[in-house]
């Protein structure tokens, strides 16, 4: 989530962190399931960019109602200003979702092949250790926190 908590704050209301959310909990459902099956490949086809690509449509589709619901529980989403998911932002925050799920994953896991079924070929493994790509999650996210904010205030303030 680091990443997307760093694009959330770049691209502000261009951007839904939830949809980008619900799109990382969609692409580790085949995982778990072949995890507590024990069958299967571990990182299969959802974790390819054609995989990724369908699982990203069905993320936008799905996480635009499930994202409005979300807020109006909480209640950020109150029935005289509602939030509005645009389809393009749900569209653009599940592919982005979803593309770097399969790159960061393709760096870290021995079993992606991303760009199945074209190659097999892994370029991105190992490119970096698996500890600096944890730093990268953990850094992009609190930077991503922090300009977040800062922009809020600013904008805010005046």
């Amino acid at each position: 989530m680091g990443p997307g908590i760093f694009v959330k704050a770049v691209l502000q209301g261009s951007f839904s962190l939830m949809v980008f959310g619900w799109t990382q909990i969609l692409m580790d459902l085949q995982p778990l399931f072949s995890m507590l099956n024990g069958m299967g490949h571990l990182h299969g086809f959802s974790h390819t960019y054609v995989g990724g690509s369908l699982i990203a449509v069905a993320a936008a589709l799905s996480g635009k109602y499930l994202s409005e619901l979300g807020l109006k529980i909480l209640g950020i989403n109150e029935e005289d200003r509602p939030i509005v998911i645009v389809w393009w932002v749900c569209f653009l925050s599940a592919f982005i979702g979803s593309f770097s799920h399969v790159f960061l994953d393709s760096i870290m896991h021995a079993d992606v092949t991303a760009f199945y079924p074209f190659t097999n070929a892994k370029p991105l493994f190992r490119v970096i250790s698996v500890n600096a790509l944890h730093k990268f999650c953990m850094y992009s996210g609190l930077a991503g926190a922090g300009l977040y904010y800062l922009v809020y205030w600013r904008v805010n303030k005046k």
